[in-house]
C-alpha cells in the first residue's frame, strides 16, 4: 500500500496546573499533529511537542523538518516495506527527532490498521495492561505537598517529583514530601539536569541519610556530562536513570557499556519514534537494563504510542506517561484508555486514537 500524502495540524490543549521543572514553565500544550494517508484511504496519527530546551526543536522547525524533508522522502514509498520506508525516514536528515517521531508513530498506526491489529501485539504484546506515574512539579513545598496528596487520593501509586532549582533544599522538600504520603507511595526524583555531580551526589547520600526510600533520580547532571553521571552513579545506592543523556541508540550503547546510569529513560522524542526506540530495548534486554517509558508535555495522541511500546516490550517496566493525566481536556476516543494512574490497552487496531473532528 502506497503512502500518498502526509498532512500536518495544530493541537492546543490547556494543562490542568502549571507545569514546572529546572528547565521551564509551560500551562498548556501547542504541539504539531500529523497525518499519513495510505491509498486506501486509511490515515495513521502522529505528534511532536516543540520542546527546544530538550531535544531542540521548535514548531517552525518541525513543520519544516515534515514539509520539506520528510514528506518528499516518504510519499509514494509502499507502506508495507516498512524496514524501507523507516530507514528513508531516518536517513533523510539528521537529528530532528520530533517531527521523525511524529511521523514515525503515524506510520506504526497505519501499519497496525492495515494488519488490522493493536500495535502493541506487533511490537511484542507483553502486557495489556499497567500503571504510570504522576509529575509534582517545582512548586514551594507547601505546594508540592498539597499537589502530592491530590494525586494520592486520584489513585497515583508512584509520584515524579521534580526538583533541581534549589540544591540541597531539596532534600527537605522530599522529606515533606514522604512525610506526607507516607511509605507506601513510590517516590521518584527528576533533577532535569539541575545539580552538579558533586552536589548530586550530597543531595542523594542526604536523602539516604534520611530514609526517603527513594525508587530512583532521574538525569541529576547535565545531559552531555556522561562522566559525571557515571560518577554519580557509583557513588550513591540510589538507581540512577538516564534521560536526556540518552537520545539514540549509540547514546544507550555508550552508557551501558560504562555504566554510567542504572535504567534508562525511553522517550520517543528523543529517539525519533518507536523504530529506534526499540533498539534501545533490544540492546537493553540483553544487558540486562532496566527501562522507563516516559514523554513529553504530549496528548493522548503520541502518549498512546508510548503505551503501545510500553505493552509490547517486556524490558520496559516502569512508566511516566502522565501526559493526558496532566490535560484540563477529556481524552480522544479510541486507543489505550487512561484511568488516572491505570493504562489499559484496547483491541483498536493500530495505536487506535481517533484523531479526526479535532484536527485543523
Amino acid at each position: 500500500m502506497r503512502i500518498v500524502d502526509i498532512q500536518v495540524g495544530s493541537l492546543v490543549l490547556p494543562l490542568a496546573h502549571p507545569f514546572k521543572t529546572a528547565l521551564r514553565t509551560v500551562d498548556h500544550l501547542d504541539d504539531i499533529v500529523v497525518r499519513v494517508i495510505g491509498e486506501n484511504g486509511e490515515v495513521g496519527y502522529g505528534e511532536a511537542p516543540p520542546t527546544a530546551v530538550i531535544t531542540g526543536d521548535t514548531k517552525g522547525s518541525i513543520l519544516c523538518a515534515i514539509q520539506d524533508f520528510i514528506k518528499p522522502a516518504l510519499v509514494g514509498m509502499d507502506l508495507m516495506d516498512f524496514e524501507a520506508v523507516m530507514e528513508k525516514l531516518n536517513g533523510c536528515m539528521v537529528h530532528n527527532t520530533s517531527p521523525k517521531a511524529a511521523v514515525d508513530m503515524a506510520l506504526y498506526d497505519l501499519w497496525g490498521k492495515v494488519q488490522g491489529k493493536p500495535l502493541y501485539q506487533l511490537l511484542g504484546g507483553a502486557k495489556t495492561s499497567f500503571e504510570t506515574d504522576i509529575t509534582i512539579s517545582v512548586n514551594p513545598v507547601d505546594e508540592m505537598v498539597r499537589d502530592s496528596l491530590e494525586a494520592v487520593e486520584r489513585g497515583f501509586h508512584t509520584l515524579k517529583v521534580k526538583v533541581g532549582k534549589e540544591g540541597t533544599a531539596d532534600v527537605q522538600r522530599m522529606a515533606a514530601i514522604r512525610e506526607a504520603v507516607g511509605p507506601g507511595i513510590k517516590l521518584r526524583v527528576d533533577a532535569n539536569q539541575g545539580w552538579t555531580a558533586a552536589e548530586s551526589v550530597a543531595i542523594i547520600k542526604a536523602m539516604e541519610d534520611k530514609g526517603l526510600d527513594i525508587e530512583l533520580v532521574e538525569q541529576p547532571v547535565a545531559a552531555h556530562d556522561i562522566a559525571g553521571l557515571k560518577y554519580v552513579t557509583g557513588q550513591v545506592n540510589t538507581p540512577i536513570l538516564a534521560d536526556e543523556a540518552v537520545f539514540s541508540p549509540l547514546d544507550a550503547a555508550n552508557l551501558i557499556a560504562i555504566h554510567a546510569a542504572d535504567y534508562i529513560n525511553i522517550k520517543l522524542m528523543k529517539t525519533g519514534g518507536i523504530w529506534n526506540a526499540l533498539k534501545i530495548c533490544e540492546m537493553a534486554r540483553q544487558h540486562g537494563v532496566k527501562c522507563m517509558i516516559g514523554c513529553m508535555l504530549e496528548s493522548q495522541v503520541s502518549v498512546a504510542a508510548a503505551a503501545h511500546l510500553c505493552a509490547g516490550q517486556e524490558v520496559i517496566t516502569m512508566a511516566d506517561l502522565d501526559g493526558p493525566s496532566l490535560c484540563a481536556t477529556e481524552p480522544f476516543p479510541g486507543g489505550p484508555i487512561f484511568e488516572g494512574a491505570a493504562i489499559t490497552m484496547s483491541q483498536d487496531p493500530g495505536i487506535g486514537v481517533r484523531f479526526d473532528a479535532q484536527w485543523e
